[in-house]
């Protein structure tokens, strides 16, 4: 079986002579040049270019570049628009005098070559075509340039020191309309009505500003001739007006990020506090929803009020609720259950989640926060073409944007030493000095949310990034995330401090039975590294109800106390247990007795029961046609403590069923390669291979009879596009409607909408070809 053969380590570089092209550039690449190429910008590997030419015509397409842009600093930012400021043939020295710095600017060529976004010629830098496009027709504010105006006094003006001299004679109202054009935008209207008339005309007659095409958006700026006049201000002029450089302030470096001393004791045991707390509001959600879980909005989400209620339950703003459940949902542990009346519940996995130690636990809800594509932030938000605002839980919150913020915030905080923190205000300005195409206002918005969150989960505390969350944002796996934060965990008690104020506090987390026996017993009051917990008539009544006596209770309370049961909550637990259970509630349809009928009697005269239709047929037996679980739930609101009695007249222990939800199914995910060092290199290979056979084919066909290969519909346009801009003419290989095949000599004129505009070789009418159809394309 033949070997294949193994692909060159390296191609030999091209002379800068033979440099012609971007796809030149592209083919002279040495193998690393091209995989580092492939890494910088993975979208040109998805999916795999056929040959060199393809990848050169894919590096060059709009979406690609928009995406390259995207990712660079506004370091590189700044030299690629000098770049394009400086046209076709720059070198770095002129790179340097637009941007107004003496800072060697050719690392900065360098990372935007090794990106495509620049190929180097004979003659010096190029911009790939697409590049200006996107950027704009007004790239940092700058209009045409001189020879872009030709048959115009500005068209001339090419000379600094000219337009230095002409800037010092223009009248006061001219230099009044260049200082509002000179940072952009550069195009401003002149209309009949008003002053100004004479300096714009001064102005235009010395080629400092020049007529465009009215469709330029443009400010009202003065007056001149009659009618509406649009008028822009070259780009050699501009330049000189600021100075010689293309930029009100080069950066070229990020931000100093301000740093505040806290100590990595401190940050690690204010974000064990927060984890502690978010781990306890957990199991509160899931221990109030599971018997009585909220609805299903129908068009998905959780009810505004039903958000509300839970947030004044924890004692928890709207803003945090609404994260809680999120974090929840995104973790898995709340799902949608999928019943005909669908609601809210904890699901399956909630209560192997809740058997782990507190460290995996954590682990598993910040994974799923840094991962998750919800932005709880977003809630009670009008999103864009919606009248109503955005319910948690809902679709409305999904926002995939968020994650790579999340990622990136991460990543600010890691660059500052462990115990250091940040401000809000350094870290969202590092983030605009990293990505400054992006909105401001929405990654300032996103940005400050992000921190609160991390703040609220435990990943950083008093804004200094915490032990465990550095090990997520450096990509450890859960159980390295997990022992991260167990060891700044406070550990869990044993015991309480039962008080005679009807208090008991938790000196630290609970776990466990006597976690289940606080909350079933007393109410929170109050949370932080020790929780305060308090007894009331109302919790325990509902401790009573699950089956316990008064004397099992205390004995459960002295246990679990290292003070012992103060009198006061003795008194009160057997006072309520003396009143439990005297009135028995029974299904007759139902009926009320007691062996102390001063209680009936009480019950007959409260305006309150009256719906009850309450009816004495003994004297200590009242009888109701309502169901006896209503007449339990209204004469407990009314401050009485009945129990439930069966058949056999024992008293009913009702088991109070916590729901849940199956939990949501995750759905097939392709499995897709990732673009590695090993997967970029192997794709070099082939494309050098590929680009071998074709360059073969090329040095053996006939020159006067082209031969059209099919050709990727990128490589297509890439090709009509080049050959539209430079003016020459193509051959393209073209199917008509009845499948037949034609070649014809092309001269693009332009491409768009998916056709190509252009006059054939033997005609001067405009012909439309559409690209689908083209099936090959080859230099004429």
């Amino acid at each position: 079986m033949p070997t294949r053969p193994a692909a060159p380590t390296a191609a030999p570089t091209a002379e800068p002579s033979t440099v012609r092209s971007l796809a030149d550039d592209i083919r002279a690449r040495s193998d690393e040049e091209l995989s580092t190429l492939i890494l910088g910008r993975p979208d040109l590997a998805r999916p795999a270019p056929a040959d060199l030419t393809a990848l050169a015509a894919r590096v060059s397409t709009k979406a690609s570049v928009q995406r390259c842009l995207e990712s660079l600093d506004r370091a590189e930012l700044q030299v690629l628009e000098a770049v394009v400021v400086a046209d076709d043939g720059t070198n770095p020295v002129e790179v340097a005098r637009l941007l107004g710095t003496d800072t060697d600017v050719r690392p900065f060529l360098d990372r935007l070559h090794a990106l495509a976004l620049l190929w180097r010629g004979p003659d010096g830098l190029h911009v790939v075509r697409t590049v200006p496009e996107v950027l704009g027709p007004s790239p940092v504010g700058l209009g045409p340039s001189a020879a872009e105006l030709p048959g115009t006094p500005a068209g001339q003006l090419v000379d600094p020191a000219e337009i230095v001299r002409l800037v010092a004679e223009a009248p006061a109202g001219g230099r009044s309309i260049l200082d509002r054009l000179t940072w952009g935008p550069p195009v401003g209207v002149l209309n009949a009505d008003g002053s100004g008339a004479g300096a714009a005309r001064w102005l235009l007659d010395h080629g400092l500003l020049a007529r465009v095409a009215p469709e330029h958006r443009a400010l009202r700026i003065a007056s001149v001739d009659s009618g509406d006049t649009r008028v822009v201000l070259p780009r050699d002029v501009a330049i000189v007006l600021r100075g010689g450089h293309i930029h009100p302030e080069t950066r070229l470096e990020a931000p100093v990020p301000v740093s505040v001393e806290i100590g990595v004791p401190t940050v690690d045991a204010t974000a064990g506090g927060e984890v502690t707390e978010v781990l306890t509001l957990l199991e509160e959600i899931a221990t109030r929803w599971g018997p009585e879980p909220p609805r299903v909005l129908r068009t998905g989400g959780l009810a505004v009020r039903d958000l509300k209620v839970l947030g004044d339950a924890l004692e928890l703003t709207a803003e945090r609720a609404a994260w809680l459940v999120e974090i929840a949902y995104a973790a898995g542990l709340l799902a949608d259950d999928g019943e005909l009346v669908p609601v809210w519940a904890p699901t399956a996995s909630f209560d192997e989640w809740q058997s782990r130690d507190a460290g995996t636990r954590w682990a598993r809800l910040a994974n799923a926060w840094l991962t998750s594509t919800r932005a709880p932030h977003l809630v009670g938000v009008k999103s864009v073409g919606s009248s109503s605002a955005a319910n948690a839980l809902g679709p409305d919150v999904h926002w995939p944007p968020i994650r790579a913020i999340r990622a990136e915030v991460l990543a600010e905080l890691t660059t500052l030493p462990p115990g250091i923190a940040s401000t809000p205000a350094s870290v969202i300005e590092r983030l605009g000095w990293r990505r400054p195409l992006r909105n401001p206002r929405v990654l300032q918005t996103a940005a400050v949310a992000v921190l609160r969150e991390a703040e609220w989960l435990g990943v950083t505390g008093r804004s200094g990034l915490s032990t465990a969350g550095r090990a997520l944002a450096l990509g450890g796996t859960a159980e390295q995330i997990g022992a991260a934060m167990a060891g700044t965990l406070p550990s869990a008690v044993d015991h309480v401090l039962l008080q005679a104020d009807l208090t008991a506090i938790a000196p630290g987390p609970l776990e466990g039975m006597l976690a289940r026996l606080m909350r079933l017993s007393a109410d929170v009051e109050s949370r932080g590294g020790a929780t305060v917990y308090r007894f009331s008539p109302m919790s325990v009544r509902q401790a009573l109800d699950t089956g316990l006596t008064a004397d099992e209770l205390l004995e459960s309370l002295r246990l679990a106390s290292r003070t012992g049961v103060p009198q006061p909550l003795d008194y009160l637990v057997r006072d309520v247990a003396r009143r439990h259970g005297q009135t028995r509630v029974g299904g007759a349809t139902a009926y009320i007795r007691s062996d102390d009928e001063t209680v009936l009697e009480a019950m007959l005269a409260e305006r309150v029961l009256a719906p009850l239709q309450l009816r004495r047929i003994a004297p200590t037996v009242l009888v109701s046609p309502a169901h006896p679980g209503t007449l339990l739930d209204l004469l407990r609101e009314s401050g009485h403590a009945p129990v439930q009695e069966g058949q056999d007249g024992a008293v009913v222990v009702a088991a109070r069923t916590a729901r849940r939800a199956a939990g949501r199914k995750d759905s097939v995910r392709p499995v897709v390669s990732p673009i590695d060092g090993n997967y970029a290199t192997a794709l070099v290979e082939g494309l050098r291979m590929a680009e071998e056979a074709a360059e073969h084919q090329r040095a053996t066909q006939d020159p006067r009879q082209p031969r059209l290969m099919a050709t990727d519909p990128t490589v297509t346009i890439s090709a009509l596009r080049d050959a539209a801009a430079d003016r020459r003419g193509v051959w393209i290989g073209y199917a008509d409607g009845t499948g037949r095949t034609t070649t014809h000599l092309l001269y693009p004129t332009r491409v768009e909408g998916g056709r190509a505009f252009g006059t054939l070789a033997d005609s001067t009418d405009e012909r439309v070809f559409s690209i689908h159809r083209v099936t090959g394309v080859a230099p004429a």
